[in-house]
């Protein structure tokens, strides 16, 4: 990641966005720093595509500002789209076109100077890999060579902001690695980028500060260590015991140690304080010792995922709105 300037890249100013009765984007504000990633996170429906299309002046707000590099969208829309470049959460290529042929047919829809399209398209394709392929239909790639075909016709027309939506979806591990590699590969060389993922493991790793939308509403925006300790926890506690024993050993957890716990699936999961962290060993004991069946027990510091439950009472959602790692849970108490 490089070092962040103190230019604010995008302002969003109490942006709001409502569709007849429903409040889509409900008075969001925050800025992107030049240089950073900044990431977007939030369950299906919670507002994220709908400030990205706001973002791209393909909806209009209700009320609010955005400004981007210092320009208001809603005054000069082409100019900042001059600055924007996109790659969506499908992936989109010219099926019948060779990956040549779609980097100059983009080239062209960006209107780049004659004179420029062939340099940029051979840059793109070595920086896609796709070098030996450059002649080969696009619709015959791999969906990871379709992937990084996307990512560089984004990047066609050097926008100096980045918008990743979804760029590691249904991509397997080894193509989401070199993904990663290559955000950040393009970060270090100055791209400020906006991260939309429902991986929460890669907005921690990728991300310098992070927001998180909820119903329309921001709940949360900071680093990724200054979320995971919006917690109050010192640790999280895991617990699987036996279907039958589920619902006595969060009733035991509550009136033995004042602890709540939530079911994600079949895993009972509670945050800890420092004192419960210490009791953690009776908190074993007392369940072995009631007859109750633990399958498995651990203990682990809060990642994003711990406090994005906190915070918007279930696990993240992938694209089609079934829920990640099981059942939607509750809200904390």
């Amino acid at each position: 990641m490089v070092a962040m300037g103190s230019r604010n890249m995008v302002e969003v100013q109490n942006l709001v966005k409502r569709f007849g009765s429903l409040t889509a984007v409900d008075h969001v504000s925050f800025q992107i720093h030049e240089g950073e990633i900044f990431g977007i996170l939030g369950p299906n429906g919670a507002g994220k595509t709908t400030i990205i299309n706001m973002l791209f002046n393909l909806l209009m707000p209700t009320s609010g500002k955005i400004r981007v590099s210092g320009i208001d969208i809603s005054e000069e829309p082409f100019r900042v789209k001059r600055l924007l470049g996109l790659m969506t959460q499908e992936t989109i290529v010219e099926a019948d076109l060779t990956a040549r042929e779609n980097l100059r047919l983009f080239c062209k829809l960006y209107e780049i100077p004659s004179q420029e399209i062939d340099k940029r398209v051979q840059q793109g394709l070595e920086d896609a890999g796709l070098v030996e392929f450059a002649d080969q239909r696009a619709g015959t790639f791999s969906g990871g060579m379709q992937r990084r075909l996307g990512l560089v016709r984004a990047l066609i027309q050097e926008p100096k902001i980045l918008v990743l939506d979804e760029p590691t979806s249904g991509l397997d591990i080894q193509n989401r690695n070199t993904m990663h590699n290559r955000i950040r590969e393009l970060n270090r060389k100055g791209a400020t980028i906006i991260l939309t993922t429902q991986y929460l493991e890669e907005a921690d790793i990728l991300c310098d500060r992070i927001a998180i939308i909820d119903h329309g509403k921001m709940v949360a925006i900071g680093t990724p260590l200054q979320i995971k300790e919006t917690t109050g926890s010192e640790k999280v506690l895991e617990l699987v015991v036996g279907a039958q024993d589920t619902q006595r050993a969060i009733s035991m957890l509550k009136s033995k140690f004042g602890i709540s716990s939530v079911l994600q699936g079949d895993m009972i999961v509670a945050l800890l304080d420092r004192k419960h962290e210490r009791e953690f060993t009776r908190i074993s004991k007392m369940l072995d010792s009631s007859g109750i069946t633990v399958v498995s027990r651990s203990m682990h510091p809060p990642t994003l995922n711990d406090v994005f439950v906190k915070l918007t009472g279930a696990r993240m959602r992938d694209r089609t709105g079934a829920m990640r790692g099981g059942q939607a849970s509750v809200r904390w108490k």
